[in-house]
């Protein structure tokens, strides 16, 4: 790993795109902190303490507490990431769009096009509704959140919040093209890692005030660590469907007769299905934050974490976004058409409908162990945080993509570097995908 760290130095063109990719990074963290005019900053602060477990939570914890703050970044990327899953539902619907996934380069940049009108678009409606919100929060004491209610503010707070959006998007975009690994994953990477220091220097309060069992602690960190592993090891798990490719003789030339393999991951829906999940499950909470009726706030109490109710319907949640995410990215049907076209086919199978009949089965079953493994390790922070106090957020959603992320971006990484005949990171582990 040291080796590979100081190979990384004899690059001149990794160098200088490591360098660009942390100097936009720390341009992000700094907007994060730029608050939006008109705001009591401590009412809000005693607001978004008070609404921990709900959507406005699960939010804040992607902007890396920019919601929190209500900073020019509150938004974060995520209006960007729905526009994309959007987009990438309508894609099945529509016939223009399916079209245009289908036309190569062009076509891509033409729906990139589509994603960001409709990021600009999701921004100024939830600008408009974080404004209209605002207006009506107090703080624990009374007091007013914003400063001059009105459509003075109103209009600021959308122009700034759109703003902030845009520009984080257009920064996840130069990463992607000046630096390493992929922009908008990078900056909702950075957006969570920004707990970790607030997180280790409340654990060692705790344990320097006694409130923590040294023994936990030392527990807690061996879980981390197979926690971790268990993931990494899932994400690159996949299923290899061998297929081969029939010889073609065309003149002189012969044609195909190599093997090769579909590969089919574990986890092919990524962190999506817990995300959906999360924001169906949080919505009635943050919506019984503005509603005060003894029953609404009854069904906002039996589905915050750690309740059974609340653990029951996520997991059940996850595993059917699981099984419906995958469908839609993955067609077994266009798998099939695509391999009989080139003369292939898998050993014992027919081309055509079997074939992707076959492919269809093999992925329902790996989607389903991919399901069941997501669903624990999403479960797996309330159990900590209810059983040994654990004064940070451990597991879920968060873990998943800051490991998937850094797990891209070392490949990456190491791409640059095998290209150039140096060696990777890994001397006797190889990264899927590399050979």
């Amino acid at each position: 790993m040291l080796t590979g760290f100081q190979n990384i130095g004899k690059i001149p063109e990794l160098k200088r795109r490591i360098f660009m990719t942390l100097a936009l990074l720390a341009v992000y963290r700094v907007g994060a902190h730029i608050p939006t005019p008109g705001i009591n900053g401590d009412a809000l602060a005693a607001f978004f303490k008070a609404s921990q477990g709900t959507l406005l939570g699960l939010f804040d914890m992607f902007s890396g507490g920019a919601l929190r703050q209500l900073s020019v970044f509150a938004l974060g990327i995520m209006p960007y990431i729905s526009s994309s899953i959007i987009l990438q539902l309508l894609t099945v619907v529509i016939p223009h769009l399916e079209r245009l996934s289908k036309e190569g380069e062009a076509g891509r940049r033409k729906i990139t096009q589509y994603t960001r009108y409709g990021t600009v678009i999701l921004s100024i409606i939830q600008g408009f509704g974080i404004a209209f919100g605002l207006e009506g929060m107090t703080g624990p004491g009374g007091e007013m959140v914003v400063v001059t209610p009105g459509w003075g503010f109103r209009l600021t707070t959308v122009i700034t919040l759109t703003a902030g959006t845009a520009f984080i998007m257009w920064l996840g975009e130069q990463i992607t093209e000046r630096g390493i690994g992929n922009g908008i994953s990078l900056i909702i990477f950075a957006g969570i890692v920004a707990g970790i220091p607030s997180a280790l220097v409340n654990t060692y309060r705790l344990a320097s005030s006694g409130e923590m069992n040294i023994f936990v602690i030392l527990l807690i960190a061996l879980l981390m660590v197979a926690v971790v592993a268990c993931i990494i090891f899932m994400e690159r798990g996949q299923r290899r469907i061998p297929v081969q490719y029939a010889k073609r003789v065309v003149g002189r030339r012969v044609y195909g007769g190599q093997n090769t393999h579909i590969p089919l991951k574990i986890n092919t829906s990524g962190v999506i299905p817990p995300i959906f999940a999360s924001s169906i499950i949080m919505f009635p909470a943050t919506v019984a934050n503005f509603i005060n009726v003894p029953w609404v706030q009854a069904v906002s109490n039996s589905l915050t974490p750690g309740h059974w109710l609340h653990e029951l319907l996520y997991v059940a949640f996850i595993m059917f976004f699981c099984f419906f995410y995958t469908a839609i990215v993955f067609n077994p049907l266009d798998v099939a058409e695509n391999m009989k076209k080139y003369g292939g086919f898998i050993p014992g199978i027919r081309p055509g409908r079997p074939t992707a009949e076959y492919i269809d089965r093999v992925l329902s079953r790996i989607t389903l162990g991919g399901a069941l493994y997501i669903s624990a390790v999403c479960v797996l922070p309330t159990i900590m945080i209810q059983k040994f106090q654990v004064p940070f957020y451990f597991g879920g959603t968060a873990l998943l993509i800051v490991i998937g992320v850094a797990m891209d971006t070392l490949a990456q990484i190491e791409a640059h570097m095998l290209s150039r005949h140096y060696e990777g990171f890994l001397k006797k582990g190889r990264l899927r995908g590399r050979r």
